[in-house]
């Protein structure tokens, strides 16, 4: 019945209802069954279909990339300003990784919606697919992340209601990533200080010098080339911007290569109808088996001076007849910026492999622990908020025990046991989360955290742990973990408070013979204010399971008593000031 699937709705963690905002019932992707029985559909979701012809495609009768880019480009923007009733303008757009290449005579179709709106900027999501009319077969292509604004100065965007749980999760993770965006340049100053990236002669014949890849072209924009606000249309921008990319790789190889990936980046001016647009490409280094190819767009007109209109770095690849990338020269670079671009490109390097390895790959894919180092600290938080919000997304809770108010429940699935706790407190939702953040309080209330020492402290919101718990076994040695916590308070009215936890690998504290090394995957706290509930994650894994097994066996309900101490904890220390002020929230 409908009152049964609201109920259900009601008690999900990540529901439109827990944060005050009316339910919907969920079905597929993107539909939803409403009272009246009619399907829902995203109002800001805009879909483009198109057959791929041979004026689309390059000469391995393949769609051009630059193509591609320019068709994802207008449809993010058509759904921004179906969104902001407004003109908007790209700002920017995250890394893009092309899976699979798209032929003439295939249908691409490119799916675009709003994922969260801030001021005056919003988050849209893009999705590729490729569909074979013949085989019918479909496969996914890529997808992307664009920043729109709102060329309007006197709109703030109303907010977005997210209605599915895929919504809501990526309403959510928008604020995430939006906060990787802003730390990037920082990412690139803390890796290029480190020596390691300098470049390091090399026998000159054996190497391609960089001048040989140069490229500069010229365009005149002209209105064809112009969106419907007389701007030059972003997406024509970039597929400019490959094309000159793409002539500077093939002079490094002499053949013609295939690009992969597309590094983030931002639209630093606009550029409009009559401009003179210069672009400007070279290869910044070399690898194994890819390259990066730099590239730089500047608009004039007439006698002013050129203005610098975007930046991008392009990943290739030269692929042989069975597919499979060949190995590339080394690169000599240039006197003057040439060993900069090469510095910049290694940083780049490790940045890509950080995303692809920490926050592109399943949960599954992900090692109990990663190294954590200052590079890498933006992604392993963003993975580490992003791994609690999708256990707490997931729907097939099982209640096992409730006694006291306090409730558990349990999860099987793909071989992993994940349990939840949750109960009601009454207390303000900003100061639990201020008091159940700082971790070396903990001991207080849980007698499974023996001791809790704060190793780093890497910024207001993250912050890494020493915790001492008791052997598992009796008479066994005690188990310690590393542990890196990330809180999360609420962007907007309605969003949880989120309290992160997963385990890192530090130099600084190898495992030694007197602790048994412990792991943790997944756990943490999701606080709302609206219910005042308190609900405790937790992915385990053999080092966590034994000390929750009796619990879920129905042997035990010591659950109940950590929760309820837990409860009294928070009740005590209303007012009480931690190691994290409350001026930090």
């Amino acid at each position: 019945s409908k009152q049964k699937k609201l109920n259900k709705l009601k008690h999900h963690p990540l529901s439109a209802m827990a944060s005050g905002i009316k339910p919907q019932v969920e079905q597929g992707d993107s539909d939803l069954v409403v009272e009246d029985d009619k399907m829902y559909r995203n109002p800001t979701e805009v879909k483009m279909s198109q057959i791929v012809l041979p004026c689309h495609a390059n000469h391995r009768k393949e769609l051009s990339v630059g193509q591609l880019l320019k068709w994802m480009d207008c449809t993010a923007c058509l759904s921004a300003e179906r969104h902001a009733g407004c003109s908007c303008v790209t700002a920017s757009m995250d890394d893009i990784h092309f899976e699979r290449t798209i032929g003439v005579g295939q249908v691409v179709n490119i799916k675009a919606k709003v994922n969260r709106a801030f001021n005056s900027s919003m988050e849209v999501g893009i999705e590729v697919s490729c569909e074979d009319l013949y085989s019918n077969q479909q496969w996914k292509v890529c997808h992307a992340f664009a920043t729109f604004v709102a060329r309007s100065t006197r709109i703030c965007l109303k907010p977005l209601v997210p209605c599915t749980h895929k919504e809501q999760l990526e309403y959510s993770m928008a604020a995430e990533r939006r906060r990787m965006r802003l730390l990037h340049i920082d990412i690139m100053k803390d890796l290029l200080s480190n020596k390691t990236f300098q470049w390091k002669g090399q026998n000159e014949q054996l190497t391609v010098p960089t001048e040989k890849t140069r490229v500069e072209s010229v365009e005149l924009v002209l209105p064809p080339h112009a969106n419907h606000q007389v701007n030059t249309f972003g997406g024509q921008i970039m597929a400019w911007m490959e094309n000159v990319a793409t002539i500077a790789a093939s002079r490094l190889c002499n053949a013609h290569p295939t690009l992969r990936t597309i590094d983030m980046f931002h639209f630093r001016g606009p550029s409009q109808v009559g401009d003179r647009l210069v672009l400007k490409a070279i290869v910044n280094n070399t690898f194994k088996n890819s390259m990066e190819v730099g590239v730089c767009a500047e608009a004039y007109q007439g006698e002013e001076s050129q203005r610098h209109i975007n930046s991008a770095f392009m990943m290739f690849e030269v692929l042989d007849e069975d597919g499979k990338p060949c190995p590339l020269p080394p690169i000599r670079p240039e006197p003057l910026d040439g060993s900069r671009r090469y510095q910049e490109a290694i940083a780049r390097k490790k940045i890509r492999l950080d995303r692809k390895y920490i926050i592109s790959c399943k949960q599954t894919e992900v090692p109990l622990s990663v190294p954590w180092d200052q590079s890498n600290q933006v992604y392993l938080s963003y993975n580490n908020v992003f791994a609690l919000k999708m256990l707490a997304a997931r729907t097939k809770w099982t209640l096992s025990s409730e006694k006291n108010n306090v409730r558990l429940y349990t999860l099987e699935e793909n071989q992993t046991l994940c349990f939840r706790i949750e109960s009601e407190v009454n207390v303000p939702a900003a100061r639990a989360f201020l008091l159940l953040s700082d971790l070396c309080c903990r001991p207080e209330w849980d007698k499974l955290y023996k001791q809790c020492e704060l190793i780093i402290q890497v910024n207001d919101d993250d912050f890494i742990y020493h915790v001492l718990t008791p052997s598992v076994s009796e008479g066994g040695k005690v188990q310690d973990f590393i542990l890196l916590a990330s809180r999360r308070p609420p962007c907007n009215s309605g969003d949880p408070y989120v309290i992160a936890l997963r385990s890192v690998t530090l130099p600084t504290h190898p495992p030694t013979e007197d602790f048994n090394r412990g792991e943790m995957l997944c756990a943490g706290f999701i606080i709302y204010e609206v219910s005042k509930s308190i609900s405790y994650y937790n992915q385990t894994n053999p080092g966590v399971l034994p000390y929750i097994s009796t619990d879920i066996a129905g042997l035990s309900s010591s659950f109940c008593y950590t929760f309820h101490s837990c409860s009294q904890y928070l009740l005590e220390n209303r007012t009480r000031h931690s190691v994290l002020s409350d001026t930090e929230i």
